[in-house]
């Protein structure tokens, strides 16, 4: 006998390290737009313009990320 897995608590308490994580890029209100959306419509294809969306916006902040902390590595070298 197979069970099946509970489905997917869309939670957005402050207590989930996930969210918590998303919260601090920016990213926070594009990521709930897309719960929202796989929560409606429980199809990923249906919701791609709020997958984009929320990529571009990781990508933005992971670049934005990179090198802030490539100057800062810079900075720290030359204080050495």
């Amino acid at each position: 006998m197979t069970s099946t897995p509970p489905p997917h608590n869309w939670s957005r308490s402050q207590d989930d390290p996930v969210n918590g994580m998303i919260s601090r890029t920016g990213c926070a209100e594009l990521h709930h737009a897309l719960q929202d959306c796989m929560a409606e419509h429980q199809e990923g294809r249906k919701c791609q313009t709020e997958v984009q969306k929320f990529k571009e916006c990781m990508t933005t902040y992971l670049k934005t990320r990179k090198e802030q902390l490539l100057k800062h590595r810079t900075s720290a070298t030359q204080c050495a």
